[in-house]
């Protein structure tokens, strides 16, 4: 995987509208590989500064505890603060803001 695959994560992650998330399969599944996932996440953890990958959750709406500074309750923090809902467990709410691509307004 170059930086080729890196730059088209990095193209899709900062189309995701704010109050709206994805998940690391489903940037993988735009890339036209299911199995993708982790390189997904590699290219966030070393995404440049400002891209919103606080957007981006694992399959059933988990967040990442690899978030700076204070790893899940920084991510949760992010989500929060554009209105992401959660669900009492402390997962995103997958149903009421999944983004599904650049065709999903």
């Amino acid at each position: 995987m170059g930086g080729g695959t890196f730059q088209k994560v990095y193209e899709l992650a900062a189309r995701i509208p704010p109050g709206r998330v994805t998940t690391y399969g489903q940037i993988a599944v735009y890339l036209g590989n299911p199995r993708l996932s982790r390189i997904v996440g590699c290219a966030l953890h070393a995404a440049p500064e400002g891209l919103p990958c606080h957007r981006v959750v694992g399959r059933d709406g988990h967040l990442s505890d690899a978030f700076q500074p204070l790893g899940r309750d920084s991510h949760r923090m992010l989500l929060e603060m554009e209105g992401v809902p959660f669900r009492l467990d402390g997962t995103v709410d997958l149903e009421k803001c999944l983004w599904r691509g650049p065709d999903d307004s």
